[in-house]
């Protein structure tokens, strides 16, 4: 119940209705099992996702939904066209970027770029009125078991002090990285 003033922001800046699964999220998979019943029950041929949540930031989500439903998967999507049945989606990859075709239907896993910046939207007062009556369809959890146990967790290391060093001193930078960083 939580997060419906976002899917109230996402219905006044545009979207149609907004669907949410009456039940917490507890790992990625009992959240791909939701998701997947709702794109399974509402025949969609293209699911745009994040590429990773806030909350778990695992980045498996998209990638399980497109599995469940046996649709093609893209992750890392910056650039998206639509022709028909037939999709271009350029990704990010290491050292540049790649573009592949697929069919529909199709799950994405977008990121920073998808959107350009100037398409972005702001609700202005009569998107946020008009979204109070559009529908927010309220739908109850499928049966779905959590598959993810947590074992352990730990706190990184706290770093080390840091050394500045004047720009002029470069013996003494020469210095430190080869005795103390064994860097050099």
């Amino acid at each position: 119940a939580e997060v419906e003033p976002t899917l109230r922001k996402a219905l006044a800046i545009g979207a149609d209705t907004a669907i949410r699964v009456d039940t917490p999220a507890t790992d990625g998979y009992q959240v791909s099992k939701q998701l997947t019943a709702v794109v399974k029950d509402g025949g969609y041929d293209l699911v745009i996702a994040g590429r990773e949540s806030i909350d778990y930031n695992g980045g498996m989500v998209p990638g399980m939904v497109a599995a469940m439903t046996g649709a093609s998967f893209v992750n890392t999507c910056i650039s998206l066209e639509i022709d028909g049945t037939n999709a271009t989606a350029v990704r990010e990859i290491d050292g540049g970027k790649e573009t592949v075709t697929a069919s529909l239907p199709l799950v994405i896993g977008g990121q920073k770029g998808l959107v350009e910046e100037s398409d972005l939207r702001i609700p202005n007062m009569r998107g946020i009125m008009m979204a109070r009556k559009k529908p927010l369809n309220v739908v109850p959890a499928t049966d779905a078991s959590t598959e993810t146990n947590s074992v352990s967790f730990e706190k990184p290391e706290p770093k080390g002090q840091v050394t500045l060093v004047d720009a002029g001193d470069l013996d003494k930078l020469i210095d430190l990285l080869h005795n103390e960083a064994k860097a050099i």
